[in-house]
C-alpha cells in the first residue's frame, strides 16, 4: 500500500512537471494539438516515469505547497525558455514585414489569438518543421527526463534570481529576430538608399513607384538565399535555450 501511494503522488509531481511542456513549449503547446491528446500524452509519460522517478536517490515524493509550486517552476522554466525561439522568430518576421513593405499583412495566429506579421507565421512555421526534422522534440523530451535525475522530485525551488534570468533571457530576443532579418534588412536599406539617391540625380523619376517593387524583389532574393543557413541557426539556438533551461535548474 506504501508502494501506491508513492507512486502515486510521484505520478502526480511527474504530471506537474510535464505540464509546463504542453503549454509554452514549441510544437508541444501548439493549438493544432488538441487538449485531450496532450493530456493523453502526459497521462502516458506519467505512467512510464513515476515508478523510475519514485526510485530516484534524492526523490521526495510528497504531496504539498513547495513540492506543487517546484515541479510547476520546473515545466515553466522549460516551457518559457523554448517559447523565447518561438518569439525571436515572430520579431524578425516582423521586422522582415518592414522591409517587404509588408507592416500592415497580418493575420491571426491560432496559437495565441493575436494579428501576426504574415512573415512571422512563416518562420514560425519553418521553426517548427526544423524541430520536428532534426528531432529536437526527442531532444526536449530527454533533457525533461534527465531532469528527473538532476532535480529530484519533490526537491526543486525556484528562486528570485531564476525569474531575473528568464527575463535576461528574454532580452536576446530582440537581438535574435536583429540577427535573422539583418541580411534582408541592409539588402532593402541598400536599394531604398540607391533609389533616393537616383531620384536627387534625375527629379522626374517616381522614386516611391520604383523603390517598393525594387525594395520587395530585392528582399525576396535576399530572404531565398537567407533560408540556406537558417535552420543551422535555428537548431542552434534551440540546443542553446535547452542548456540554458537545465543550468537555471542546477544552479537555481
Amino acid at each position: 500500500m506504501r508502494d501506491w501511494e508513492q507512486f502515486l503522488t510521484a505520478g502526480m509531481l511527474v504530471a506537474m512537471r510535464l505540464s509546463g511542456l504542453m503549454v509554452f513549449a514549441p510544437v508541444f503547446s501548439s493549438a493544432a494539438i488538441a487538449p485531450r491528446i496532450k493530456a493523453g500524452f502526459v497521462f502516458a509519460l506519467t505512467i512510464l516515469l513515476a515508478p523510475v522517478v519514485a526510485a530516484v536517490p534524492g526523490a521526495h515524493a510528497e504531496i504539498g505547497l513547495a513540492s506543487i509550486a517546484g515541479e510547476l517552476g520546473v515545466g515553466l522554466v522549460f516551457g518559457l525558455s523554448l517559447m523565447m525561439l518561438s518569439e525571436a522568430l515572430v520579431f524578425a518576421g516582423t521586422l522582415l514585414g518592414m522591409s517587404f513593405s509588408f507592416s500592415l499583412v497580418n493575420l491571426l495566429d491560432p496559437n495565441t489569438h493575436v494579428d501576426t506579421p504574415v512573415l512571422g507565421q512563416m518562420l514560425g512555421w519553418l521553426g517548427v518543421l526544423v524541430i520536428l526534422g532534426a528531432g529536437l522534440d526527442r531532444v526536449l523530451l530527454e533533457a525533461m527526463v534527465r531532469s528527473f535525475a538532476l532535480v529530484p522530485v519533490g526537491n526543486a525551488v525556484i528562486q528570485a534570481k531564476t525569474g531575473a534570468a528568464l527575463a535576461a533571457m528574454a532580452g536576446g530576443i530582440f537581438l535574435a529576430g536583429l540577427q535573422l532579418a539583418a541580411p534582408v534588412m541592409a539588402a532593402a536599406l541598400v536599394v531604398e538608399m540607391t533609389v533616393s539617391m537616383v531620384s536627387r540625380l534625375a527629379p522626374m523619376l517616381p522614386a516611391q513607384v520604383v523603390g517598393i517593387p525594387l525594395k520587395t524583389l530585392s528582399s525576396y532574393v535576399v530572404l531565398i538565399g537567407s533560408l540556406a543557413v537558417w535552420p543551422g541557426w535555428i537548431e542552434r539556438h534551440f540546443a542553446a535555450l535547452l542548456d540554458a533551461a537545465g543550468k537555471l535548474l542546477v544552479n537555481g
